[in-house]
């Protein structure tokens, strides 16, 4: 059995920024190992897992807000451990601790000039005096707490401050974001030269640690299937927990008639030949076709798919026997997207392997990736010797091509998707775009418009194309393709599909648009 690595552990807590799953990336980038727990986690709590340092996030509040966010009040008195505030995070701090704190005449929002007043402060150590930095915000601090010092302002405002021998720092930027240069650093300076962390978080530690905990879950006789949907994130998980367990674990890989054209047949091809998994295809097209007919409420299909796939999985597994687990390849982002267990941000939408699971099932969960991002998943996919064709493949959503048509899900509306959806592919490939953008698909839109094919009138369908650019899909900007190559596949989907006679570009990023139209 794997030996269990124990890692340092950074907490940083959320108070409702859209940025917080960006300082968790950029803490992981640095090697060590985060979790995001909501604003107001008990210090008893905090304490018992011996953090290394805390993070406070940003905010869309203010200080002033009646019912403004606030940390447990022996947070910063009591952590026993480095803090780190970052913009709403500061203010916190700055108020709580007796600063001043006024509401800014208009809010801040943008680049700004830093300058370093304190080229000494641990957190600026090796960058320059001068730097960019990204800005957004509403209050601002003006006097900071008694024991603290200013370390950094802008031409606007007081930008940073710390107590050395309090072990408390803030800054107004946000050093998450890629707006601000050298801000990974600075989070990389607190971490290294503050905190005191190892930086001992990677791909082979996920990997040993995963093995350990599934193993040691699991024992010595537990069985468990695993839901291959044919992407990066199943295939990834499969792969950990065949690594713990072998031939305990069956895949099963389910045809919804909602996967891409020959998807099926390619996919199941491709894990025989190339994984060492033990992999069974089960053909369920009419059953998921017949539950969506007349369904059009997107959280509506997300559950009636979510529940058949877990029949689906329950079924094989009695046919099998004494089977306890099903495998998942939930990440981070479905995790916060789906249920609002982290802190104050709102519930997007459920997602088929986490918001979407029936009350009750018989299986328990195995969920190896839950806390990581898309990136770290494709890393571990390498070092577990995943193929290329699957780690590189754009993600694609769990309840398949239903989400991506809007109202009903019909048959002959899925054919004209999968067709849609193989023209854009053979484009991105030709023009070798394929891996320049994060995930590429068209979206059959309910709306037919007049048009002229052949001296004729025509009332068809349209036909939306969504191309975006992400790092891990918390956020993502609509991809500039370029307008030649827009063209052609224009040019395809109309004259080689019956039924569309319109083409639209999504040019709308995330936030404030989801990636997926439903």
């Amino acid at each position: 059995m794997s030996e269990k690595r124990d890692h340092e552990i950074v907490i940083i807590l959320d108070f409702g920024s859209q940025y917080t799953q960006l300082i968790a990336r950029r803490v992981r980038e640095a090697g060590v190992y985060c979790e995001i727990l909501p604003y107001n986690t008990l210090m008893e709590e905090i304490r018992a897992r011996h953090p290394r340092g805390l993070i406070l996030s940003g905010g869309p509040s203010s200080v002033y807000e009646k019912e403004a966010p606030r940390p447990d009040p022996n947070l910063l008195t009591a952590a026993n451990c480095p803090v780190l505030g970052i913009c709403y995070g500061l203010q916190v701090m700055a108020s709580d601790l007796g600063g001043e704190v006024i509401p800014s005449p208009s809010r801040e929002y943008g680049y700004a000039r830093l300058k370093v007043l304190d080229p000494s402060s641990p957190l600026f150590e090796g960058l320059p005096s001068e730097m960019d930095v990204w800005m957004s915000h509403g209050d601002h601090v003006t006097a900071v707490p008694e024991g603290f010092h200013v370390t950094a302002v802008t031409d606007d405002a007081l930008n940073a401050f710390e107590s050395l021998s309090k072990r408390i720092f803030g800054v107004q930027f946000h050093p998450e974001v890629a707006h601000t240069p050298f801000g990974a650093q600075v989070l990389k300076n607190f971490l290294l030269r503050v905190c005191h962390c190892r930086a001992d978080w990677s791909p082979r530690a996920v990997i040993d640690e995963q093995v350990y905990s599934i193993q040691k879950r699991l024992g010595e006789g537990g069985r468990a299937v695993c839901g291959l949907s044919g992407g990066v994130d199943s295939t990834v998980a499969a792969a950990i927990v065949h690594q713990a367990i072998g031939e305990r674990q069956t895949c099963i890989f389910v045809n919804t008639g909602l996967l891409r054209e020959g998807e099926f047949e390619t996919t199941l091809n491709l894990f025989k030949q190339h994984m060492n998994l033990n992999v069974r295809g089960v053909r369920a097209e009419g059953r998921f076709l017949d539950a969506l007919r007349g369904v059009t409420d997107p959280e509506q299909k997300r559950k009636i798919i979510g529940g058949i796939f877990i029949d689906v999985f329950e079924e094989e597994a009695r046919a099998l026997g004494d089977v306890q687990y099903l495998v998942q390849g939930t990440l981070y982002p479905d995790v916060i997207e789906s249920v609002s267990v982290r802190g104050p941000s709102a519930v997007i939408k459920s997602h088929h392997n986490v918001g979407g699971l029936p009350e009750k099932m018989s299986l328990r969960l195995v969920e190896p990736l839950r806390e990581l991002f898309k990136d770290e998943v494709r890393a571990i996919g390498r070092e577990l010797g995943v193929p290329e064709e699957i780690l590189k493949r754009h993600p694609f959503p769990g309840p398949g091509l239903a989400v991506r048509i809007l109202g009903e899900v019909t048959e002959e509306r899925v054919r004209l998707l999968q067709a849609a959806d193989r023209i854009l592919d053979e484009e991105l490939r030709l023009a070798e775009l394929y891996d320049a953008v994060w995930q590429a698909f068209p979206v059959l839109l309910p709306v037919s418009t007049v048009g002229v094919m052949g001296d004729e009138r025509t009332y068809e369908r349209v036909l939306a194309v969504r191309a975006v650019t992400s790092v891990d899909g918390m956020t993502a900007d609509w991809a500039r393709l370029p307008h030649d190559m827009l063209s052609r596949v224009s040019a395809r989907l109309v004259s080689e599909i019956r039924g569309i006679n319109r083409v639209v570009y999504d040019i709308s990023s995330k936030p404030p648009s989801t990636i997926e139209w439903e």
